[in-house]
């Protein structure tokens, strides 16, 4: 099967540019497996259409004639401007830069969906504003980071506690949870926007550490007892710290393992959230970073990730 993303193309080619007529700009974004790269036979069983989505200026209108099919698939045109589809999608003006709390609040697979797909044509800068949701702002990133690592540092021991009391599936949760929060982290140091579950996996792999770190990440969901897990996790830990020394993202960290409150529990600890943070410059940055320092804004963006719902975050970020 060819790719959505080829279909969608050929259709604009084909069909669409010749009909427009207007300055305009066009391609494949927003929802679909097939703006990500994934999909494949099944994904054609719904939602898999030959389609554009097409931009104009304010005050144009336009309703292109287009045949119900392409190629066999069911076929339409989205039209937009640009500004009210950025609107739409993630609750931002395009017209400006996005502030720092608005990058936080921004939920990632969405910053995805936007600035993954092609730009099949584009009188009206479309591109450009794509470029400039690339990636988080240096700042905001650490930021991220911060969070990221202190999902995981406060729960690494539970691993061990919940299996000292016979409570292997607490412990298999825990572990589990761990696990995809620590390969997080892996998107984070090689910027890369993660997508949602579906495809969280498949992103991983394609990650430059994916090869070596998938393997130990599956190791701790085998695990059957908390000390195989506990040992497995530890093992993860080391790879992701040693893959953000690599990367040199800030100074090397050192990192050992600890006995927290002298419990009969391992956990490996580098102060990865110190190192960043040091680094942090932007004023508004600092400022988020110092109300939240251990990464609520990353958490509750995940709970209220509808484009709706980014009022309520800007109000807790905002409020002095």
């Amino acid at each position: 099967m060819g790719s959505g993303l080829e279909l969608c193309r050929r259709f604009y080619s084909e069909v669409v540019r010749p009909v427009v007529g207007v300055p305009h700009s066009a391609g494949l974004l927003g929802r679909g497996s097939e703006v990500l790269g994934y999909d494949d036979a099944m994904s054609t069983d719904h939602n898999c259409e030959a389609r554009v989505v097409l931009f104009v200026d304010d005050g144009v209108e336009v309703a292109p004639d287009v045949p119900a099919q392409f190629e066999g698939r069911a076929a339409f045109v989205e039209v937009h401007t640009i500004r009210g589809y950025f609107q739409q999608q993630l609750g931002w003006d395009a017209v400006r830069e996005p502030t720092a709390s608005e990058w936080f609040t921004f939920p990632e697979h969405v910053l995805l969906m936007m600035t993954a797909g092609a730009v099949f044509h584009d009188d009206l800068g479309l591109q450009d504003v794509r470029d400039r949701l690339a990636y988080y702002p240096d700042d905001v990133w650490r930021y991220l980071m911060i969070a990221a690592w202190w999902r995981v540092h406060p729960e690494m021991n539970l691993v061990g506690r919940a299996g000292y009391v016979g409570d292997e599936l607490g412990s298999a949760l825990l572990g589990s949870q761990l696990a995809q929060d620590l390969m997080r982290l892996c998107f984070l140091m090689e910027r890369q926007y993660a997508p949602y579950s579906k495809w969280f996996g498949t992103a991983f792999a394609r990650l430059s550490c994916g090869p070596s770190i998938g393997p130990l990440c599956r190791e701790v969901l085998r695990s059957e007892t908390w000390q195989e897990r506990e040992k497995a996790l530890s093992a993860v830990y080391r790879a992701v710290g040693e893959l953000h020394n690599r990367l040199a993202i800030t100074a090397p960290v050192e990192f050992g393992v600890e006995r927290m409150w002298g419990r009969p529990f391992e956990v490996v600890w580098g102060d990865f959230p110190g190192a960043l943070s040091a680094a942090i410059q932007d004023h508004e940055v600092r400022r988020i970073a110092d109300r939240w320092p251990v990464g609520g804004v990353e958490q509750v963006r995940d709970v209220l990730h509808r484009t709706g719902d980014r009022r309520h975050l800007l109000g807790l970020l905002d409020s002095r």
